[in-house]
């Protein structure tokens, strides 16, 4: 297949270069490794610095290299989908399935389940990760959003990005709140410590939490609804974590003994379909919400 260019125009003085281009991308990780690859160009002259800082009106183009055929087999594992049309699909992915193949996980992930359940899965993603558009954690269960085809992706993408999908949690967290709602603000970088964990770092990404007590005595926790502005990775559990309510269930920044499970759950999402330009709200009952 023959590469694809993409164009934007950043939309402020000053955004990054990086920023912008994940706009058109599926994600600020992506955007950056394209331009050290040198395959970023600003007013048509390549630029391989991600923190370049660009002016209103400066013309982006990004080339994509072209997709390659997967190896990834398709597996019949059983997955729930809560909503499917030509162009995407919604799945509701229990806690311990892994979303895509990696270090130790070759096969017997979502996609390799979804490879065998779709017709077809975007490219854009990359080899291991046809369709998806967001991850979620190995324990954590919930919606997880999938693209069908490479433009999709990239608007859905985009919406992330911008802040235009609103992402809804089910957590139960350790102790009892003084308050009824809050938020975290906080940047969330790569541990010093521990290169497997994530952490609080002045240094770190920006990062936004809010959270709502929906009950304040639930398996000898409290139950909140979680919204998160941004997705970092392990946002709720370093936020929670780095107020002294960790998750219950969580063995990185929490004690893994006092629930059976991880009690996160990614429990609504909200976006705008790309083809219909309707506002879409789906959401997965809870597992461990009791009514």
């Amino acid at each position: 297949m023959s590469e694809e260019i993409l164009t934007a125009f950043c939309a402020e003085d000053g955004e990054r270069l990086d920023v912008c281009a994940a706009r058109v991308c599926v994600s600020r990780a992506q955007a950056a490794r394209l331009i050290r690859e040198g395959r970023v160009t600003v007013n048509g002259q390549v630029q391989e610095k991600a923190r370049y800082e660009l002016r209103a009106g400066d013309q982006i183009a990004v080339t994509l290299p072209p997709v390659r055929e997967t190896r990834l087999v398709a597996q019949d594992i059983p997955i729930e989908l809560l909503y499917e049309d030509e162009y995407l699909a919604v799945v509701n992915k229990p806690a311990g399935l892994v979303v895509h193949p990696g270090a130790g996980n070759p096969d017997g992930t979502l996609v390799n389940a979804l490879m065998a359940r779709l017709s077809s899965l975007s490219g854009i993603g990359g080899e291991l990760r046809p369709g998806i558009v967001h991850r979620l954690d190995k324990d954590t269960s919930g919606l997880i959003l999938i693209a069908k085809d490479d433009e999709t992706h990239q608007a859905l993408s985009a919406q992330l990005a911008n802040r235009e999908m609103e992402k809804h949690y089910r957590a139960v967290v350790e102790g009892r709140f003084r308050e009824d709602a809050g938020r975290v603000e906080a940047p969330i970088g790569r541990s010093a410590r521990d290169r497997k964990k994530m952490a609080i770092r002045p240094d770190g990404r920006y990062a936004l939490t809010e959270w709502k007590v929906l009950r304040p005595d639930f398996r000898h926790g409290t139950l909140l609804d979680v919204h998160i502005l941004t997705g970092r990775t392990h946002q709720i559990r370093v936020h929670m974590a780095s107020i002294g309510h960790p998750v219950m269930g969580d063995p990185i920044y929490g004690h893994p003994n006092n629930a059976p499970r991880l009690m996160l759950h990614a429990y609504s999402l909200c976006f705008t379909h790309p083809k219909t330009l309707e506002r879409m709200t789906l959401t997965a009952p809870c597992p461990f919400e009791e009514n």
